[in-house]
């Protein structure tokens, strides 16, 4: 299923891509309407925290819609809405995953691939949507710079998680822009000033529950800026793997659901160019992959 956040009229909600059709189904609505199954609280959190028991009752809210009066009364066309960031609120700090790909590793400066994890965050406040327009914080920053990723939704609350259950405990999978100043990672000799920027981590279109992407490790991942594409690579080679992502972060954070991990970001950024390109005002990011689609953003 393709779960996306929206606004219309002030009225903020969420639910499912209408199949074969530019649009999506009102979740809240429905359900406020119709007034079948269980009421959900506005926050889609709260939804992924019933696990996929939340799949089954979108599922059976949108056949009650469909065998309505006016099933088109809980459509909302893309045209109509302004996308929201499939998770427009983290549990905590956005948890991200430093050089995961050996060829950005070396570009980056390294000599050689990490041995054990690089692990920094993001500020929820710098979470962004799908066509925003983004601050190229021009006051803060001259070298601001793209970092196409999958992302990685929890679904479940889990501590000390087996390798070979990680899986059990993942919600779904969204696409990330994780925005970086580089000479705010510079100045202050570590990387959550410079990560956490309003607006520097775009998150959409969707939300893609895991059962559409049966294996994580099998995607291209594809970035364009101003449709020239700069990253082309596949999350086959991340040094650590999705499992082993979850797995080892859970060793020390309890993880909750509706916690981001962002799996790092293949060759191809702008500090790695010779001489680097870095964004600059009217620039516009795109980042697809594989059975999500494709985040846009511009920079203003």
């Amino acid at each position: 299923m393709k779960i996306l956040s929206f606004k219309l009229g002030g009225h903020v909600s969420f639910g499912p891509k209408v199949k074969k059709e530019e649009a999506v189904w009102d979740v809240l609505a429905i359900q406020n309407e119709l007034q079948v199954l269980p009421s959900f609280s506005n926050s889609i959190v709260d939804g992924i925290a019933l696990g996929f028991d939340f799949v089954e009752q979108i599922r059976k809210l949108v056949e009650a819609a469909k065998a309505s009066e006016n099933p088109e009364n809980f459509k909302r066309e893309f045209t109509a809405i302004e996308w929201l960031s499939p998770i427009p609120r983290t549990p905590k700090n956005i948890m991200c995953v430093g050089k995961n790909y050996d060829e950005h590793a070396k570009e980056m400066g390294a000599e050689a691939a990490p041995t054990d994890l690089i692990i920094f965050t993001k500020s929820p406040t710098a979470i962004a949507a799908d066509g925003q327009v983004i601050s190229i914080h021009a006051e803060l920053s001259e070298k601001m710079d793209y970092e196409g990723e999958l992302a990685v939704v929890i679904g479940k609350r889990g501590k000390n998680i087996p390798k070979n259950l990680a899986y059990d405990y993942v919600f779904g999978y969204t696409i990330a822009n994780d925005i970086t100043a580089r000479d705010l990672q510079e100045k202050h000799k570590q990387f959550f000033l410079g990560k956490s920027l309003d607006g520097t981590c775009p998150l959409g279109p969707y939300l893609v529950t895991k059962d559409e992407i049966p294996n994580p490790q099998e995607l291209t991942v594809v970035t364009k800026v101003n449709d020239v594409i700069r990253q082309n690579g596949s999350t086959k080679d991340m040094l650590f793997s999705v499992e082993s992502l979850v797995s080892t972060l859970s060793q020390h954070v309890t993880l909750e659901p509706g916690d981001v991990i962002l799996t790092g970001t293949p060759a191809g950024v702008g500090k790695g160019m010779n001489p680097p390109q870095f964004l600059k005002a009217g620039d516009t990011v795109k980042v697809s992959i594989q059975g999500i689609g494709t985040l846009v953003n511009t920079f203003e």
